[in-house]
């Protein structure tokens, strides 16, 4: 329990955090209406002294703490209460989480429930579905809004590779702006599952857009042998996971920071001349070192894939790279 000296604080805090994010949601959701989006993000840790990430989905917000020693189980819900009476939602659908930090997969894929439960939720003409409930994360990163509609834009005939998918949203896009096939890998029966449910979603038919299970190193040794080559690949890593590739540190690790120019490398090799490769990350120490790898250019596009409800935070949520072989 905790005294009421901090009561007192956590109550400021709340009644802080919900006047922010009010002001937030009135600036952004109109906004956003006009677009059909509804998946934003309105506050991530903006003020010090509140460790909180709040999001809104079509109607349900998600409210998580970044968790350290000094939690305690009384601070989030009295920020999900506060979150809940600024925008009039109703506590049914508040979702609550703690974020750690130095996740990878691991995090991504751990189940913290099993509702489930998916809603349905619109991003301009395209539709994803997001699991509230059951996962740190929901399905859909909408901080990378920007760049699935670059991908879009760079699609038309090109043959798309999309590794470590996910929910294959990238796919979705591709595959809506014309990608004569898509090709998308990631290592969770869950991930590969909900893809195809937001392909199906899309109207976006089996035919010429596959789904393939398995670790994204073990995907490109087997296009190398089978000769399989594409004009557009979006490579998204987590910051960390696990790997079998003997080629990664001894303990079986894939660190981003680290082996991001053995990835790449393999990747460029089943790239076409002049193919395009989007490479991001969110780790936030992230130093590139791909000044030795075989490319024609390379770019980094991060501002421009930064959309509005994620520009100026404390952090940078992502970094991303245009690289031309």
């Amino acid at each position: 329990m905790t005294d009421d000296v901090t009561t007192q604080k956590y109550r400021r805090q709340a009644e802080m955090l919900g006047n922010r994010i009010k002001k937030r949601f009135k600036h952004l959701h109109r906004r956003y209406a006009r677009q059909n989006i509804e998946a934003f993000r309105l506050y991530d840790w903006d003020i010090p002294e509140i460790r909180a990430v709040v999001d809104w989905y079509a109607g349900h917000l998600v409210v998580s703490e970044y968790t350290r020693r000094q939690s305690t189980p009384e601070w989030l819900p009295m920020m999900g209460t506060a979150a809940a009476g600024a925008l009039n939602v109703p506590m049914e659908k508040v979702h609550l989480k703690q974020r750690f930090t130095g996740g990878g997969d691991g995090v991504r894929y751990e189940r913290i429930d099993t509702t489930d439960e998916k809603i349905v939720v619109s991003e301009g003409d395209m539709a994803f579905y997001v699991n509230l409930n059951d996962y740190v994360d929901t399905g859909l990163f909408s901080d990378h809004r920007n760049t699935r509609r670059m991908v879009r834009d760079m699609a038309p005939g090109k043959d798309f590779l999309n590794l470590f998918c996910y929910t294959g949203t990238f796919t979705c896009y591709a595959a809506a702006g014309g990608a004569r096939r898509t090709v998308s890998v990631d290592r969770s029966e869950t991930a590969i599952r909900w893809a195809r449910e937001n392909m199906a979603l899309n109207g976006i038919p089996e035919t010429g857009h596959s789904l393939i299970q398995a670790d994204t190193f073990d995907f490109l040794e087997r296009a190398d042998h089978e000769h399989q080559k594409f004009d557009l690949a979006v490579v998204d890593p987590p910051s960390f996971s696990t790997s079998r590739d003997p080629r990664q540190n001894l303990d079986g690790s894939f660190d981003v920071s680290t082996d991001h120019p053995v990835l790449l490398d393999a990747v460029i090799r089943r790239m076409h001349k002049g193919g395009i490769i989007v490479f991001s990350t969110n780790h936030q120490n992230f130093e590139p070192r791909m000044d030795r790898l075989p490319i024609t250019d390379i770019e980094e596009i991060t501002a421009r894939t930064i959309p509005e409800d994620y520009a100026g935070k404390r952090k940078t949520i992502h970094r991303c790279w245009k690289i031309v072989v």
